[in-house]
């Protein structure tokens, strides 16, 4: 298994949890699943998620793998090997918190921490069938986190229920206190192009769930997965560039990261105008209904052989990455097509409403349960 990159064992007897290896825990090196950081000095204070998790009783058992420097979306990784996708083997672990997801869907841990710069934590979530939770920019603390300076990342936890999920954000941001929601939400529905496998479970799931909804459209969105798309390659080129000098950074990120480095202040200052439209654009729909719903991924994940292919990955992100350039809170929820292939139902909040974003997917699922029983 290249999903654990370092066991340990740290903290009470509260819930297990494995962390992605660009947060650091005293006394090991943070290395992001690069060669290029092999030689990392280890960390010399707890990243803040981290202390927080030890405070709240909680017991570190791993460090987990990723797509190398964060900075992929199919986990793939030549260097440390690439974590299996346990329920679905053959399929991508989705990137780059591949570890962390896969850990949750092999029941290793009770919950455990990602990070999402673009997707990072719910495309993974829907490739492995878990909850994955990308929170409101800023509500938790990134100290401690790889890259130090982001405008997108968010640490955000991955579990195999709602309720484990609710646990994790307790235990990682002091300010989250559970709310209790409207019996019937409304959703807005954001019409977007995916594929009709995925599309069936969507509808069938928003019908299920017999909550008032009404169609919306995202004017910005392709333009906001474009900014997005910009403003992490500067970002990540700003953190990470330098070690391309090594020659030791994998040829797929190497290749990416050079390319990075022709990022435009003119294109940075045209993305800045992208998030500014596109916040306010969700903002505004967000007044209209209580959450939007949109896939997480367009299409079923890649099989491992098929994500090889570069021009096949473009594109997994289109429907995530966008909410990490306006920052508001995003839940990956896991359903499955009728083949049994992993699908994941996207519910964007309000920024701040963290908790209020929780409880309506809980509201959701409740009904889809009942109506799958009844």
């Amino acid at each position: 298994m290249t999903l654990v990159i370092e066991q340990l064992s740290l903290g009470g007897d509260g819930p297990t949890v494995m962390v992605k290896d660009t947060i650091d825990i005293a006394g090991l090196p943070t290395r992001a699943s690069s060669q290029a950081l092999a030689d990392a000095a280890p960390a010399t204070v707890h990243a803040d998620v981290v202390q927080a998790l030890l405070d709240k009783g909680c017991r570190l058992v791993a460090k987990t793998s990723l797509h190398e420097l964060a900075f992929g979306t199919t986990g793939i990784n030549h260097w440390t090997g690439t974590a299996p996708n346990p329920r679905f083997p053959g399929r991508i672990p989705g990137g780059s918190s591949s570890g962390s997801a896969a850990a949750v869907a092999a029941g290793l841990a009770d919950f455990s921490l990602g990070t999402d710069t673009g997707g990072s934590v719910r495309i993974p979530a829907c490739c492995c069938g878990v909850f994955g939770f990308k929170p409101t920019f800023g509500r938790v603390s990134r100290r401690g986190v790889m890259p130090t300076h982001s405008s997108l990342d968010c640490v955000g936890p991955f579990a195999a229920s709602l309720p484990m999920l609710v646990t994790a954000m307790l235990a990682i941001d002091p300010t989250f206190k559970p709310v209790s929601v409207p019996n019937t939400p409304r959703l807005g529905i954001v019409t977007v192009q995916a594929s009709a496998a995925v599309q069936r479970v969507i509808d069938a799931a928003i019908a299920g769930s017999r909550l008032p909804s009404e169609t919306l459209a995202l004017p910005s969105l392709k333009a906001a997965y474009d900014a997005g798309m910009v403003v992490i390659n500067r970002e990540t080129f700003d953190a990470c560039g330098h070690l391309l000098e090594t020659g030791k950074v994998g040829a797929d990120i190497a290749a990416r990261l050079a390319a990075a480095g022709n990022t435009t202040a003119a294109a940075l200052a045209q993305a800045e105008q992208v998030r500014v439209q596109f916040s306010a654009e969700v903002d505004a729909a967000l007044q209209q209904v209580d959450v939007l719903v949109l896939p997480t991924m367009p299409d079923l994940p890649l099989t491992l052989a098929d994500a090889a292919d570069t021009q096949a990955v473009l594109g997994m992100t289109a429907f995530v990455r966008p909410f990490n350039l306006s920052g508001h809170p995003a839940l990956s929820i896991p359903l499955a097509s009728a083949e049994g292939l992993p699908v994941g139902l996207q519910l964007v909040g309000a920024k701040d409403a963290d908790e209020q974003l929780l409880a309506i997917a809980g509201r959701l699922l409740e009904r889809l349960y009942a109506s799958h029983e009844g």
